[in-house]
């Protein structure tokens, strides 16, 4: 058979610039976005930041240009209709709920000092969300302490193995199994034991129309394809993949799109000093609405003078014009699309945890990313990297979206309470224990027992500790 050239048209999904652009930003909290906006309007002449255009001064929010990516700084984004600016009587708004809905300590809550994220806290947390049995997750916290910072198993799974003892006894077999559910946690591609799994698990979740995307997963599974590639590029794969040089060439386009090192980059954009609310939760008319707060979305818009000196000036000076209007562009595009995306996720928050806001810890649900990513139709990683380091400013102070999630633990109704609830339960009984009778661990057990929640002692432990509630010989007091 003769090799032959043909050309053919087809539509295939990649990985563009401005994708990965969107997904960065997505993943950013406000302090960053906002240095990202700084310095993207310091070295793009095409950017100016919207009270520095021409006009602008006598502006109202409502009448900013149309190129801005907000109105203005101090009000919310509108979500619904009836958006009352500048009602932010909390306790008022929220049915006379009263001091409860007071911010945390003094001050703005907005100001607080942030708690700093690790790799390994982002996935200790994705695996607490997880449908896992103790067992599993016993073995996934084992394996994500096993990490480095690059997000990488380093260590042989025999002595992973090792580790869990006494706790558990667990063949190469099984932990593998919790290492493949761990890999499909955020980022993509941590849990990698080399350079090619890592790839290969990022290539995965691409759609199988992605251009490039079987020739480079061809390159991904041979370490020795890999290795060759730095040197001798497109050219020196040809021979062995028999694919055209423009297919091989793609192949490598978005393999150099992936990240070697998932793990970094949740330590590298982890240096918030202050929170700051990404959205603004309130209650009107009985019914919970959320909008983007101002600083989510900065004023910034095109330059209209530079746009229009592109048509008269010189070639050289118009192409490079036209490619920073361009990247003007997609910028405000992906701002625009963070804070959609951003709505999306909290609108579902607040359909499932309107009992959260309105009582409590003690009213919070069972709640994962898996449940909110098939309601909104995002991938579980998108959900993720919507809520990493983002909050919201509620009735009930300023908190991260982290806290409107939680894991279940079964009843004896066959529903499930979830473990913050159960917290907030066990907190009450021992405020209102007898403090010269304090109740034992054994005791709380019972009591959660007999109000249809079966718990094992050791968890209700666990869940004290984690409140950094004494034992109960410790907590007797005499006086």
């Amino acid at each position: 058979m003769k090799p032959r050239l043909q050309t053919s048209l087809g539509q295939a999904l990649v990985m563009t610039p401005q994708l990965r652009q969107a997904i960065r930003l997505l993943q950013m909290s406000t302090a960053e976005l906002e240095t990202e906006i700084a310095e993207a309007v310091e070295s793009n002449p095409l950017l100016e930041w919207a009270e520095d255009m021409p006009g602008n001064e006598s502006r109202t929010g409502e009448e900013a240009p149309e190129t801005t990516a907000s109105g203005s700084a101090d009000e919310p984004r509108e979500l619904d209709a009836d958006w009352a600016p500048g009602e932010e009587n909390w306790a008022a708004e929220s049915g006379g709920h009263g001091g409860s809905f007071d911010d945390d300590d003094n001050g703005s809550a907005a100001e607080r000092v942030a708690e700093t994220e690790t790799l390994h806290s982002h996935l200790q947390w994705q695996l607490h969300l997880s449908p896992l049995s103790p067992r599993d997750r016993r073995i996934g916290m084992t394996l994500i302490d096993a990490l480095d910072d690059d997000g990488y198993l380093r260590t042989p799974l025999a002595e992973i193995a090792e580790a869990i003892k006494p706790d558990a006894v667990a063949g190469e077999a099984e932990i593998l199994a919790v290492l493949h559910q761990l890999q499909r946690f955020d980022p993509v591609g941590v849990g990698a034991r080399d350079l090619c799994e890592c790839l290969r698990l990022q290539l995965g979740v691409l759609a199988d129309g992605t251009a490039g995307k079987d020739i480079a997963l061809r390159i991904a599974a041979d370490p020795q394809l890999l290795e060759r590639l730095p040197r001798g590029g497109a050219h020196a794969l040809q021979s062995e993949l028999k694919r055209p040089l423009e297919d091989i060439e793609q192949a490598i386009a978005l393999l150099r799109s992936l990240d070697p090192k998932p793990g970094a980059q949740i330590g590298a954009l982890e240096h918030d000093t202050y929170v700051v609310p990404d959205c603004v939760v309130w209650k009107q008319k009985g019914v919970w609405k959320v909008a983007l707060s101002g600083n989510a979305l900065p004023k910034i818009g095109i330059h209209r003078g530079y746009e229009k000196m592109i048509r008269q000036c010189s070639e050289s000076d118009g192409t490079y014009l036209k490619s920073q209007l361009q990247e003007a562009r997609w910028l405000l595009k992906s701002i625009e699309a963070r804070g959609d995306t951003l709505l999306k996720v909290m609108r579902c928050l607040l359909r499932q945890q309107a009992a959260f806001l309105e009582f409590g810890d003690a009213a919070l649900r069972p709640l994962t990313l898996r449940e909110v990513a098939e309601h909104i139709g995002l991938h579980e990683s998108t959900v993720s990297r919507a809520i990493a380091r983002k909050y919201a400013r509620t009735p009930r102070g300023t908190l991260p979206l982290k806290a409107f999630f939680a894991s279940g633990v079964g009843t004896e109704g066959g529903g499930e309470a979830s473990s913050t609830a159960i917290q907030s339960m066990i907190k009450k009984m021992i405020d209102e224990e007898n403090p010269r009778k304090p109740l034992s661990d054994a005791k709380l057990t019972d009591m959660l027992k007999a109000s249809g929640i079966v718990v094992a002692r050791r968890t209700v432990a666990k869940y004290r500790e984690a409140m950094d509630i004494l034992s109960s010989h410790e907590r007797v007091r005499m006086g």
